[in-house]
């Protein structure tokens, strides 16, 4: 991987710029374009939402269910050194109407989380290759 390049429909989600920032941080070279890559990792699908696990006796939500999901592989020159992967990771949080912002907070920061996690994950598989 001495110089890879990241093929990504959104350049702008989250996980793209922490895979991005960690690798660069790692010292991998990123390049810009596939031609001069040595090694290219591809991420296919790149999704995150939320759905209601649990609501109270009168149908209003109290607890949710943060998820992201990535499908991604890795190629080399000649060969796949890593065939595609499907790796959802998930964090619930409980739910107050009354602490709205608080909540919108805490799922933005459990979503980074997860971004984290799935990285470092992710990471651990390459560097086994």
């Amino acid at each position: 991987m001495e110089r890879t390049y990241i093929a990504a429909e959104d350049q702008r989600s989250l996980f793209y710029r922490e895979l991005r920032a960690t690798l660069e941080a790692s010292g991998v070279n990123l390049v810009d374009s596939a031609a001069d890559a040595t090694a290219t990792f591809t991420i296919s699908f790149d999704a995150t939402d939320q759905r209601v696990l649990s609501v109270s006796a009168r149908n209003v939500p109290t607890e949710y269910e943060v998820y992201y999901t990535v499908e991604y592989a890795l190629q080399g020159v000649s060969q796949d050194l890593l065939e595609f992967q499907i790796l959802t990771l998930t964090r619930d949080y409980t739910y107050d109407s009354t602490l709205v912002l608080g909540k919108a907070r805490e799922e933005e920061l459990l979503r980074e989380a997860i971004v984290d996690d799935l990285v470092r994950i992710i990471l651990k598989q390459i560097s086994t290759l």
